[in-house]
């Protein structure tokens, strides 16, 4: 197989069967990360620049700022290089390391913010400064994925296409919840085209995208401490919330016994199937998005000793339990 451009080389229709995680029903990881970028962000980076391309609003030269915790950023630095444009990624302290190497090695600025908003987050504190930067320089043009539409299309036209285009009868999906783009264009997909299916929102406890309380998030890439213009919870069964130890711990288990390594929002999402296996019918058929692969967190998710500096390696003193059955999904080591 020969492509002409490194933009073309996407493999969407990748499904990892995680046979035994549900004792009644089988079900498939979509995998996300096989593309330039290595997650689902490359989805929507494309997308939101085509869409600002064919308005006019981008020509040779122009300068592109967005905020992001790492991965559209590090797809949006890919697509500007090769587009001819400038890129600052303007991010934060909770941010691997690995992701802000990645975002300069392709030729981004990257603006690291280290206070914390009202919430304890810094997705208002990251917005605060990115507006700032646009009132200083008109020039600057922001995709802003949080209350952009295309966000949403892109993954309603790819994502959920692809999804029930391998499994016409899936009977539940389970989806992250961060910017929420592709939470929100699945769920309207599916509304429209097989509302039989089950959407299923998985946020972290912390995030406060639903009006749930805030608190201190620590890894990058789930939830947020501002609502989305974007977000909707109007075509989605219910809403999961878990905690940042049970996502690491599913983190554990499919790294264990899948021999697959995950990124966080793949670990939250995967909590969350657990957290609703009992509403899955016998015989379901349940695919759950992983929107990245762990590598570039192995000095975080994966080190034992960035999760205990954030308490992340006991359960959370709130419940003293986890949401995951503790045979299913042995503690992180």
């Amino acid at each position: 197989m020969i492509f002409q451009s490194a933009l073309d080389l996407q493999f969407p229709d990748l499904f990892l069967e995680l046979s035994g995680f549900l004792p009644d029903s089988r079900l498939y990881l979509k995998i996300e990360a096989m593309n330039p970028a290595g997650s689902i962000k490359f989805k929507p980076a494309l997308a939101m620049v085509d869409d600002l391309e064919q308005r006019g609003l981008l020509r040779p030269g122009s300068r592109v700022i967005e905020s992001s915790s790492g991965n559209l950023g590090i797809a949006l630095a890919i697509v500007c290089n090769a587009r001819g444009y400038s890129f600052t990624c303007v991010t934060d302290l909770n941010t691997a390391p690995a992701t802000i190497a990645l975002m300069r090695a392709y030729g981004a600025r990257v603006v690291v913010i280290d206070e914390r908003d009202a919430n304890g987050g810094f997705l208002s504190m990251r917005l605060a400064h990115l507006q700032e930067r646009m009132a200083a320089d008109p020039t600057l043009v922001w995709p802003n994925q949080y209350a952009n539409p295309v966000n949403t299309m892109a993954h309603y036209h790819t994502t959920a296409a692809e999804i029930l285009k391998e499994f016409p009868e899936v009977d539940a999906v389970f989806v992250g919840a961060g910017t929420t783009g592709t939470l929100t264009g699945c769920a309207q997909y599916f509304a429209q085209h097989r509302p039989e299916t089950k959407v299923f929102a998985v946020d972290i406890i912390g995030s406060t995208t639903f009006g749930t309380p805030p608190g201190r998030r620590h890894i990058p890439g789930l939830g947020t401490s501002r609502t989305p213009e974007i977000a909707s919870l109007r075509h989605v069964t219910d809403l999961v919330m878990v905690s940042e130890y049970d996502t690491v711990r599913a983190c554990r288990l499919l790294r264990n016994r899948y021999f697959l390594l995950g990124g966080g929002s793949t670990g939250a999402v995967l909590s969350g199937v657990s957290a609703r296996a009992r509403m899955l019918r016998p015989g379901s058929v349940v695919v759950a998005i992983s929107p990245d692969l762990g590598d570039r967190y192995a000095g975080t998710l994966y080190d034992p000793g960035w999760l205990a500096e954030r308490g992340l390696d006991s359960p959370p003193a709130s419940t003293g339990r986890s949401d995951v059955p503790t045979a299913a999904c042995p503690d992180p080591v």
